[in-house]
């Protein structure tokens, strides 16, 4: 379980859509994506396993909702030892750019199928595993790790009060152009949470497919 700040912020939503509406949607949708992404997501495993050695899928700790820890499923789109060798790949100035912001323009970590797979999003659709476990919804807040989520400060228990999303607000309407330094990271997704609705979600939903066609991923 993660420390969460003391302040005392963190927002309970209800109401008619987040009583039980929105889970009831994520299931149906996550159950359809399961179905739909099986064939793209076995033929990008295949894809991954022949370019670079190790396990296609695998799974990430993020911080979810009420700050339980939990594993994100995601198929593999750097080489299998990216994050153990780091220094082997990267410049003192690109990791320090990764210290700092957890990416790095023009990653060379980053395989030639793997930056396929993120332009189109395709890396991100085991997630919704995730979402039928409960532990994502299919909008929301991106899911963070412990060390990203002190950028939000004394907003922590409010971002944690709803379940993260495979999409949400950042990822569909500012994707990498919106960081955390500049503070405009956390201003979307508390946003986001703060003005939480049927009509958002359905609108983050359908400009996502957008973003997605306009291979705005890295």
């Amino acid at each position: 379980m993660i420390k969460r700040s003391s302040t005392g912020r963190g927002k309970a939503h209800g109401g008619w859509y987040f009583g039980g509406i929105k889970r009831v949607a994520d299931v149906g949708t996550s159950l359809v994506a399961i179905a739909i992404g099986a064939i793209p997501i076995a033929i990008s495993s295949l894809a991954i396993c022949v370019e670079s050695p190790g396990a296609p899928i695998f799974k990430q700790e993020r911080i979810g909702k009420n700050g339980v820890p939990f594993g994100m499923w995601k198929l593999r789109t750097m080489y299998a030892d990216a994050e153990t060798n780091v220094e082997h790949y990267l410049t003192e100035e690109q990791q320090e750019q990764w210290e700092r912001e957890r990416k790095v323009d023009d990653d060379p970590r980053v395989t030639k199928v793997g930056n396929a797979l993120r332009k189109i999003s395709v890396d991100e659709l085991p997630q919704f595993i995730n979402v039928l476990m409960g532990e994502m919804s299919v909008v929301g807040p991106r899911p963070v790790t412990a060390d990203e989520l002190e950028w939000f400060g004394e907003d922590t228990d409010e971002v944690l009060s709803v379940r993260p999303g495979v999409t949400g607000w950042w990822q569909a309407y500012a994707r990498n152009d919106a960081t955390w330094e500049s503070g405009e990271r956390q201003s979307m997704e508390l946003y986001y949470v703060r003005n939480m609705s049927l009509l958002l979600d359905l609108r983050i939903f359908f400009h996502t497919f957008v973003a997605v066609f306009k291979l705005t991923g890295r």
